[in-house]
């Protein structure tokens, strides 16, 4: 078993990853926060899966570094930056809190997230925000600063999801194909240009109104203030809006 180099200060942790296991490292981890530390610093991030996983309340988590999958798993109220990199799974059924990744992420980024914020600086894998969903007063949210790849906002049941597109050249068109397939609930705000072929059959295409705006704003304020953007610039982008054409697009399929 490889030892964890931790240095303590009351509240306050500075742990070094360097070929630290994750089971490990994630057992050190809940044994930190049980002691009373509420700011975690990590550094020489290497692969390491579950960060953060299930991990509650108010507590602040720097990953310098590449985490692996699963970042953030079940979390509910902590927020975690990453100076870096992200893999696979980011946000797997986020409750609460935030993930802010100051760099790309991997495939099925926000996977099944019921609440929370999710903000990536830059470009996401396949099945982005898959099977988001909502309920009462959660509601979750992805933005994604520039771009993704098939089967974003695949099954998804709730939540906002966000792709501005910042990365794209002027008349270039988003590469994902299938956006929405499946899709019943939520909404998808774009930014960047998108033909009809792409979308699943279960998405329409609208422009904004007064409301969609009063939801979206903040996000693009908030994903500015975290990446050093111009809100203002990007919200003078153009954006349309995709959003389900049925509650229940397969429902006929199922036997009751």
């Amino acid at each position: 078993m490889t030892s964890i180099e931790v240095k303590q200060n009351q509240d306050t942790a500075c742990v070094n990853l360097h070929g630290v296991y994750y089971r490990e490292l994630n057992t050190r981890l809940a044994e930190l926060v049980n002691q009373g530390v509420r700011s975690l610093e990590l550094n020489n991030a290497c692969g390491q899966r579950y960060i953060g996983t299930s991990l509650k309340g108010d507590l602040k988590i720097t990953i310098n570094g590449t985490p692996g999958n699963d970042l953030g798993a079940f979390m509910d109220g902590p927020s975690i930056t990453v100076n870096g990199n992200v893999q696979d799974c980011c946000g797997n059924t986020l409750n609460n809190g935030c993930i802010v990744v100051h760099g790309h992420g991997g495939d099925i980024f926000g996977m099944s997230a019921r609440g929370g914020k999710l903000f990536v600086r830059d470009y996401v894998g396949y099945r982005a925000g898959i099977h988001m969903k909502a309920y009462q007063d959660k509601k979750p949210s992805l933005v994604i600063g520039n771009t993704a790849q098939d089967f974003l906002g695949e099954y998804m049941a709730g939540g906002v999801l966000v792709v501005l597109g910042l990365g794209l050249g002027e008349n270039e068109t988003h590469k994902a194909n299938f956006i929405g397939t499946g899709m019943h609930g939520g909404v998808i705000y774009m930014s960047g240009k998108v033909e009809e072929h792409q979308l699943g059959k279960e998405v329409a295409i609208a422009e904004l109104d007064e409301t969609d705006w009063k939801t979206l704003r903040p996000l693009i304020d908030e994903f500015a203030l975290h990446f050093g953007y111009n809100a203002e610039e990007i919200a003078a982008r153009p954006f349309y809006k995709l959003y389900p054409k049925y509650l229940r697009p397969y429902g006929r399929m199922y036997a009751y």
